[in-house]
């Protein structure tokens, strides 16, 4: 008997790209195609201490680019921004539409974004909330969002993006849960802007998200590649195995892909 074909894949590209298929639909998720160097954002420096494991010209023409946010340079460098001028359509913040306009869409909270599958049927990709930072932090870090991608037959999806708030889970979580994949912004990002607070999820918040969501299984993505990154792959393993969800976590390596 012949194997099915997987309905949904993850790649890392590194950082916090992934490329996806999602029945049968093609799905960049937060392109980051620079090499490794210090990328200036206003007074502060971010510094990449990794290349992606893909180059645009390798990865190609995909169905959507979905765009966590445009603002920062570890999200959207200046590699990310060629692709996404070329690209066919850009969901991403309604602060997004307006600074980078050509296929951007702005994607409000709540709201899909309907795509046809080669074989038949649709594909809804729904705009979910985020929040960059602690309580009170949007005007400081700019707008965020997150994506749930659902389709009769195939897993629901959460993409977080840079989200680092366990109640934008929760809202997310009364809506979806139990959700079958949730790819995790981990990595417990921290910077002067905002001190010591987390711009992201840490590990222990990573576990804490997977279990509000009823998780089938975790990718972690954005944990490594920059140095403001204060958690990694060991921190992850040990926080999901505290959490008793080591059986839930897919940690994969720049160019790793899983399938489910």
């Amino acid at each position: 008997m012949a194997t099915p074909e997987p309905s949904f894949t993850v790649r890392s590209l590194g950082g916090p790209s992934a490329l996806l298929s999602y029945g049968g639909v093609t799905i960049l998720v937060d392109p980051t195609f620079d090499p490794p160097g210090d990328y200036p954002i206003g007074n502060r420096v971010l510094t990449k201490t990794a290349g992606p494991a893909l180059g645009p010209d390798e990865v190609g023409a995909v169905d959507v680019v979905l765009l966590s946010h445009d603002q920062h340079p570890d999200n959207l460098d200046r590699g990310g921004r060629d692709y996404v001028d070329t690209a066919r359509l850009v969901l991403s913040t309604r602060s997004a539409e307006e600074r980078l306009g050509g296929a951007v869409l702005g994607l409000p909270n709540w709201v899909s974004q309907e795509f046809d599958r080669p074989e038949g049927g649709t594909v809804l990709v729904t705009g979910v909330p985020a929040l960059h930072g602690p309580e009170g932090s949007e005007p400081v870090v700019g707008e965020v969002t997150g994506f749930v991608l659902t389709g009769s037959g195939l897993p629901t999806v959460y993409i977080s993006g840079d989200n680092a708030s366990l109640d934008r889970v929760r809202e997310i979580a009364e809506r979806y849960a139990p959700v079958d994949v949730a790819l995790l912004f981990a990595g417990g990002a921290r910077t002067p802007l905002l001190g010591d607070a987390y711009l992201t999820l840490n590990s222990a918040a990573a576990a804490e998200a997977a279990a509000v969501l009823r998780a089938g299984a975790v990718v972690p993505l954005h944990f490594e590649q920059w140095a403001h990154f204060s958690e990694g792959a060991e921190a992850l393993r040990a926080a999901f195995a505290a959490a008793g969800l080591s059986d839930r976590l897919r940690l994969l390596q720049p160019g790793e892909s899983t399938s489910f």
